[in-house]
């Protein structure tokens, strides 16, 4: 997929966000269904929407698209006294972005291969399709490379929501899609805030989502014949 349509199909994604936390997924009552899905109890995640009688059984590997992510609108990487050699520019933020989609493909990938999946870049009959956006992502505190050394002091948490679909590889059509905001540990007072508690937290929410999916794949191969 070229990156114009991966482009489209993320601002697509992003404008789906937008609609369902209008329509409630923010409390507690999101719509009952949405594009020809319906909503489906999921402990633990925002909103998770599945295509009646869809059939994940025969599915046996994943394609796992390009993540495309976007910082929030009110994030400033360089809010407050850095100093100008500690300051990010735009191909820092740039790198940040790719760091971060990068690592969450492999965390997805790692997480399917101890289920048994493999993972591919081609369409094929038992193949589903994963793509996957992070939206209004916002890092506290973060560090030039995202790794390197910083500290800040802070009572604020990071956050990020994931938007990710389901469709068959070949037909391309719509099984599922997955919306989850996840935020960082606040403890509701002054804290340090380095490199490591932003990988850490962003790990550990990438790490539950995977954990999700390989688990719903697990279920509905257990019960297929």
């Amino acid at each position: 997929m070229s990156g114009p349509v991966r482009v489209c199909r993320f601002r697509r994604m992003i404008a789906l966000l937008g609609g369902l936390a209008v329509a409630g997924c923010a409390t507690s009552q999101p719509p009952p269904s949405w594009d020809g899905l319906e909503l489906r109890p999921a402990k633990g995640i925002d909103a998770v929407y599945l295509k009646p009688g869809a059939d994940f059984a025969r599915y046996r590997t994943v394609l796992i698209e390009p993540v495309q992510v976007a910082f929030k609108d009110t994030w400033n990487p360089n809010q407050g006294e850095r100093g100008a050699s500690r300051n990010l520019s735009i191909s820092d933020v740039q790198q940040l972005r790719e760091n971060m989609a990068s690592a969450f493909r492999k965390t997805f990938a790692d997480e399917l291969a101890r289920g048994g999946y493999t993972t591919t870049d081609r369409p094929d009959d038992d193949t589903l399709r994963v793509t996957a956006a992070l939206a209004n992502v916002y890092i506290a505190a973060p560090a030039r490379d995202s790794f390197g050394p910083s500290r800040t002091y802070t009572v604020e948490s990071g956050e990020m929501t994931l938007v990710l679909e389901l469709r068959d590889s070949v037909s391309g059509e719509l099984l599922g899609r997955v919306v989850d905001r996840k935020t960082g540990i606040e403890t509701g007072r002054l804290q340090m805030t380095t490199s490591t508690t932003n990988r850490a937290d962003f790990d550990r929410a990438v790490s539950s989502w995977a954990r999700r999916l390989r688990a719903g794949l697990d279920a509905v191969h257990v019960k297929a014949p």
